[in-house]
């Protein structure tokens, strides 16, 4: 089914200054791109690849944040990567974001070495053959190691990220150590980390959002968790409400 016979939702942020056009049934954004997009510190004038992108809402969050930096998206699924170029249009955002139809396994052909001054990453993270699969193609892909994996993820960010640059990524807290095996492999550094809870008495993190250097050098520092709800079952905490209504430049 193609872009244009999909059933589209139009989804704000930020009271209405951020719109995203959404498939009704498909990939939908969730807190984890939200939280990624938060957790970046793109300097000024940066470089900035989304590996991944799905229907741009990191790429559209960091742009409308950060005034001066040019983002490129990556998306291998056709109807994901036009509903993005939709989105950067109904932003206004055609000067400072792009999106390229690809497979990041096959990243070498499009992309220089050593391009990006930051890469940013939301990867898919249920392994094949384990769990629900989403009946939805669209969203299986999306969520799920279908077509490629955190490895080939990171593979690719190391190739693009300039050296003793960043690479942050959102993923799941109980995969930490599979996460940190993969960054290890390719020599990107752990810099900055923050578990992520639902609410103050869970009992484990759900997420983590990790800042890794390439080629960096020792030494991490480690956030405060951050809540998503007050308690469970409850309203956002004041973080989120920040993030999903009056996120800053620099409210990091």
């Amino acid at each position: 089914m193609s872009y244009n016979t999909k059933k589209i939702s139009k989804d704000t942020l930020f009271d209405g200054r951020l719109v995203c056009h959404q498939h009704l049934h498909g990939y939908r954004f969730s807190v984890d791109s939200l939280l990624a997009a938060w957790f970046c510190r793109p300097a000024p004038g940066s470089m900035v690849l989304d590996i991944g992108c799905g229907s741009g809402v990191i790429s559209l969050v960091l742009a409308i944040c950060n005034k001066t930096i040019t983002v490129t998206g990556v998306e291998i699924q056709d109807d994901l990567a036009d509903l993005a170029m939709a989105n950067i249009q109904a932003n206004a955002l055609e000067k400072r974001l792009n999106i390229i139809k690809d497979d990041i396994r096959s990243f070498y052909k499009f992309i220089e070495p050593e391009s990006f001054n930051h890469v940013v990453c939301n990867p898919p993270y249920g392994k094949p053959g384990t769990g629900r699969i989403n009946v939805n193609d669209e969203a299986a892909i999306a969520r799920h190691e279908l077509h490629g994996n955190l490895a080939d993820m990171l593979k690719a960010a190391y190739f693009a990220v300039k050296n003793r640059c960043p690479v942050v990524l959102v993923y799941p807290a109980r995969r930490f150590g599979y996460l940190t095996e993969c960054l290890i492999k390719q020599k990107l550094v752990l810099r900055r980390l923050m578990p992520v809870y639902s609410y103050p008495e869970a009992k484990e993190a759900k997420l983590v959002l990790i800042e890794a250097v390439k080629n960096g050098a020792e030494g991490c520092e480690i956030h405060s968790p951050l809540f998503i709800y007050r308690q469970k079952g409850g309203c956002y905490t004041r973080e989120m409400e920040i993030i999903y209504r009056y996120h800053l430049e620099g409210s990091l």
